[in-house]
């Protein structure tokens, strides 16, 4: 087959796609990881490390050591198990400071590069490109980690160490556990799902990731001071973290956004605790770094995102789906009684009529936060906009849409998580609202113009990466990251299952190839 992105001189060939989907099907044996990769998982270039020393692996108070360590003992070598070192985890996560991983007892996929563990958004976009492949037996195991970590760990992580126990990322775990039941129709597994499924919903539902003024919920992660991995790992060549370089900024520039002195004190050139408790809870957001809640979206525990929301009413639905797959009618009520309350809400608060966009939502300001961001399609693709909301959405797309596919936002703020930056799973999001509201058109060209991107490079390179410049339609960005981590890793998980659900769509759909070119 062909895909023409916009002209049939840069079509590309039945050769080239084979190609990448080959790469694809053969990256989830080199991103799969089990009890026998314990070592390699365990070694994290994140964070500091004394050459010569075992490295720690956590295992919850709940489990028996005797029973993980036989487990080890049955996979790896003596030499590979004196490098490693069993440890309990604290009641008080706070008290560790000899950071390491955190043990699941099954297979699972990582995104890739210096992401060696199991991420919790990232999960869900691995899991679509391994149902792709027909790999259920992983998508499946994907899900009971995922579980295993609200079961063992209170809910799910932004990642499996333990510098991340206390941040969960964007809800995503109905979402994959819908998408694997569709393929077994296993109900019994789907019904021991609930009650773990139950618990990380309300993870968003009490405070402080909840806010009873306006029903909905924030990103607000827990923990104190920097972030440990953000110390070791993201320094520029002069040495500076990205902390340095952030009061470096906070120093030079004039910031209306906010009350800067919330999260910087000047006089003493020290970031304040709620600056880090905002950083925390940016990096929970999945969007590190953006300017969405102003500069380094420091703001974000002040607002309620429309992505964050969106995702909580889908989990909603989901849930109601489960009850009445179960044939549990009175509890499929309840969720979707919730799901059509959070949709009320989304409209009162984050709908703006005049701007035609969804905005994120600060109530103590009782504004929205006008920054033009591509979430605003995740409430087409949740089926929350009305057609007047769609049209008035698809009126803006000009704004986002690049060469390469869409922007992240309409702002150039030196953050990978803005402009000229593009994301497989924010362009995935948005596809699919466009196809879900009537706009197939602009879905397929949308779709075509990111798989002919990440094709073309893939053709330089050989690998798929983890973000792309959709104005130059290249993977070389690293020269125009200014702030957090500037590399752009190899692998990639969440790259990897979208051009999977994109290659499939245009093939069901040749015929709007055309149309592209036109």
């Amino acid at each position: 087959m062909t895909i023409s992105a916009s002209s049939p001189a840069s079509e590309l060939t039945p050769w080239q796609i084979h190609a990448v989907r080959h790469y694809i099907k053969t990256s989830w044996q080199t991103l799969s990881r089990s009890l026998s990769h314990v070592l390699e998982a365990a070694q994290d270039e994140k964070i500091d490390h004394t050459p010569g020393t075992p490295w720690p692996v956590y295992i919850s108070a709940q489990e028996d050591r005797y029973t993980v360590e036989d487990a080890l003992l049955n996979v790896l070598s003596q030499d590979e198990f004196a490098q490693i070192e069993l440890r309990v985890l604290p009641a008080d996560y706070d008290q560790i400071t000899d950071h390491g991983l955190l043990y699941l007892p099954h297979d699972y996929v990582v995104p890739g590069g210096r992401f060696n563990e199991m991420y919790g958004w990232d999960s869900y976009f691995i899991l679509l490109g391994l149902l792709r492949d027909g790999e259920l037996l992983m998508a499946k195991n994907m899900v009971d980690q995922l579980i295993y970590q609200v079961q063992h760990y209170g809910t799910v992580l932004n990642a499996n160490r333990t510098y991340m126990l206390n941040r969960s990322q964007p809800p995503v775990l109905s979402m994959m556990a819908m998408a694997v039941f569709q393929q077994t129709g296993d109900r019994d597994w789907l019904h021991s799902l609930l009650p773990a499924l139950e618990r990380y919903y309300y993870y968003w539902m009490v405070p402080p990731h909840f806010n009873p003024v306006t029903g909905l919920s924030h990103y607000h992660a827990l923990g104190h001071g920097p972030a440990p991995e953000v110390v070791s790992s993201e320094r520029d060549e002069a040495g500076r973290t990205h902390y340095d370089r952030v009061r470096e900024y906070f120093r030079e520039h004039q910031i209306d956004d906010y009350d800067v002195s919330l999260f910087y004190d000047a006089e003493a050139d020290e970031l304040t605790e709620l600056y880090y408790q905002g950083d925390r809870s940016m990096r929970e957001s999945g969007f590190d770094i953006t300017n969405r809640f102003g500069p380094f979206s420091a703001d974000i525990i002040h607002h309620a995102p429309v992505c964050l929301n969106v995702l909580l009413y889908q989990m909603e639905q989901d849930m109601a789906e489960c009850y009445h797959i179960l044939e549990h009618s009175w509890e499929a009520k309840i969720w979707q009684t919730r799901a059509h309350r959070r949709h009320q809400l989304i409209d009162q608060y984050l709908w703006d009529e005049e701007a035609g966009l969804y905005f994120d939502y600060n109530p103590y300001t009782g504004q929205r936060r006008p920054y033009e961001f591509v979430t605003t399609f995740m409430p087409l693709w949740a089926g929350i906009a009305s057609p007047h909301q769609a049209k008035r959405v698809v009126d803006n797309l000009k704004k986002f849409e690049a060469p390469g596919g869409l922007l992240t936002s309409t702002h150039v703020s030196g953050n990978q998580w803005d402009a000229p930056f593009g994301w497989a799973p924010l362009q995935w999001f948005a596809v699919g609202g466009l196809e879900r509201t009537g706009y197939g058109a602009d879905a397929h060209r949308i779709a075509t113009k990111f798989v002919h991107m990440v094709v073309q490079e893939f053709d330089k390179a050989g690998t798929l990466v983890e973000k792309y410049d959709v104005e130059r339609c290249s993977a070389n960005v690293s020269d125009e990251i200014q702030f957090g981590y500037s590399s752009n890793e190899i692998g990639f998980g969440w790259t990897n299952g979208v051009v999977s659900e994109f290659l499939d769509l245009l093939e069901r759909r040749p015929q709007t190839w055309s149309e592209q070119a036109a």
